[in-house]
């Protein structure tokens, strides 16, 4: 008996091939005036201004992204109750934040069926499968100290420690009525493992995919060899999609490379604009990036060297996506 395809294999094959992934989120919300110097960082606008992250994940939609990544990276149930939330405060914002995503895709639909042409005003209306994926950020992302950026946890950090940290959350994401959840920015092989072993267990029915990130090109940031870390992912059935996210686009195409040594399962990458992220003052630093433009200009390149799945990650924005979208559809893709 065949099995069945898999939901990333479907909308790979029902967009030929390649598919758009969203942009930077919590970029855009600041765009759109929300202040997030917070330790919840996107997430502390599933309190304060969750319209705002439906119209960004609207925008994306309009840019012609494929799949919305939910405003969870920085959601964690800890977090909450940092915050004086109850636990089943801190699940019910988990569980909104795919709700929003999902509330997006539907009046994105709407839009759809109204507009005249799939092409309105600049925006593409154009009814096509969507999926959410619901964002799950590193245990570092969760201390907001900049250790995502380094995967550096100290040596009292355990594999046991970071699937007891993870698991609520996970469980509480699955059952969302997400499509897929996004492990984010993972900084080191423990994390990994610790995701793997957690998608193996009874509660956790849907698929996955895990993204690494990058400050030299060739290991992911703890150090730790991309190898060993994309093997981990490849050995998990649950994975359905292996790549690289929030990672200057310089290093791209070598890391595409180096994954595909590794996995046969689609390659998911979405680069950072390029700029350096000081977590001491908790800003960027100005003028390390590229233009939009520069950025796009790499798509042809990632495609080539074996890339399916396309996206921005900070600093990025519906500009950006919708420059992917359109390289993609002039190759015919």
């Amino acid at each position: 008996m065949t099995s069945s395809p898999s939901i990333m294999e479907v909308l790979l094959k029902n967009s030929g091939g390649v598919a758009v992934v969203d942009g930077g989120l919590a970029t855009e919300l600041e765009h759109h005036g929300a202040d997030l110097n917070d330790p919840l960082w996107s997430a502390k606008c599933l309190l304060t201004s969750p319209q705002l992250i439906r119209q960004v994940h609207i925008d994306y939609l309009e840019a012609g992204a494929d799949i919305i990544i939910s405003a969870s990276y920085q959601a964690t149930i800890q977090g909450f109750k940092a915050k004086g939330l109850s636990q089943e405060e801190s699940e019910a914002l988990l569980k909104k934040s795919v709700d929003i995503a999902c509330e997006a895709r539907d009046l994105y639909y709407q839009k759809c069926s109204q507009a005249s042409s799939e092409h309105n005003s600049g925006k593409i209306l154009k009814h096509r499968p969507i999926l959410v994926a619901a964002s799950v950020g590193s245990y570092g992302a969760y201390l907001a100290d900049g250790s995502e950026y380094s995967g550096n946890y100290g040596d009292t950090v355990t594999l046991d420690f970071l699937k007891e940290f993870h698991r609520r959350r996970v469980q509480v994401l699955a059952e969302s009525g997400a499509d897929l959840i996004a492990f984010e920015t993972i900084p080191n092989k423990l994390e990994a493992q610790a995701y793997a072993d957690l998608l193996d267990e009874e509660s956790i029915k849907i698929p996955a995919w895990f993204s690494f990130n990058s400050k030299d090109g060739d290991n992911v940031v703890s150090g730790d060899s991309l190898f060993e870390c994309a093997s981990i992912a490849e050995a998990s059935k649950k994975v359905v999609a292996v790549g690289i996210n929030c990672t200057p686009p310089r290093f791209i195409t070598g890391l595409i490379s180096s994954i595909k040594k590794v996995t046969t399962k689609p390659v998911v990458i979405y680069p950072n604009s390029g700029e350096t992220y000081d977590p001491t003052v908790k800003d960027w630093v100005q003028n390390t990036g590229v233009s939009d433009e520069d950025f796009v200009s790499h798509v042809n390149n990632w495609w080539k060297a074996g890339a399916s799945l396309f996206g921005g990650c900070c600093r990025t924005s519906p500009k950006t996506i919708r420059g992917i979208y359109k390289t993609l559809s002039e190759r015919g893709l």
